[in-house]
């Protein structure tokens, strides 16, 4: 009887295990993931001299992925902004944005395939109370059998008060190539 209850037992756990087995192979093939990296920024509100913090710290991932002979590529910034009201209003910025490129790697500088600026990141920094996040689109590219591609980006802010324009982009690590 013994011998009996050992072989059920193990006729049923060959039997999960098998099962574990043709779950973890029906995933296809081509559900490619994306490779991802996440670098960060610190920034100093010019247009603010007072005694509150006033420094935005942004992390950008930048991810890639090859799939179906097509480069996608995508970004989601997320920030940690002042808190004191006084600072922070809808009125922080004449413009933001965040600027997603899809590049060829190449030897030398990787020239830009395909780009985008998403001006849709001044709205959600102004109306964050602080933390917040947004996703950008995505880009497709046809891909180049023979190429690797990379997702690259930057942010530019126009602070409101300081009459400069947008000012030097704040540049993130690339994803890793695809």
């Amino acid at each position: 009887m013994h011998k009996l209850k050992r072989s059920a037992s193990t006729a049923a756990i060959v039997a999960t295990l098998a099962g574990t087995a043709a779950l973890a192979t029906a995933t296809p093939a081509s559900a490619a993931s994306y490779h991802c990296t996440t670098s960060s920024y610190t920034v100093d509100d010019p247009s603010y001299n007072g005694p509150d913090s006033d420094n935005w710290d942004f992390d950008v991932q930048l991810c890639a992925k090859r799939s179906g002979g097509y480069i996608y590529t995508t970004a989601t910034v997320y920030w940690d902004g002042p808190y004191a009201s006084n600072q922070h209003t809808s009125l922080t910025f004449n413009k933001a944005r965040f600027h997603l490129q899809t590049k060829k790697s190449t030897a030398g500088t990787d020239p830009v395939v395909k780009y985008a600026n998403y001006t849709y990141l001044e709205h959600a920094l102004e109306h964050s109370n602080g933390n917040g996040s947004y996703k950008t689109g995505t880009l497709k590219t046809k891909a180049s059998g023979r190429y690797q591609y990379l997702a690259d980006g930057y942010i530019e802010l126009d602070w409101s008060g300081d009459g400069t324009g947008y000012r030097k982009p704040l540049l993130f690590s690339a994803s890793p190539r695809v």
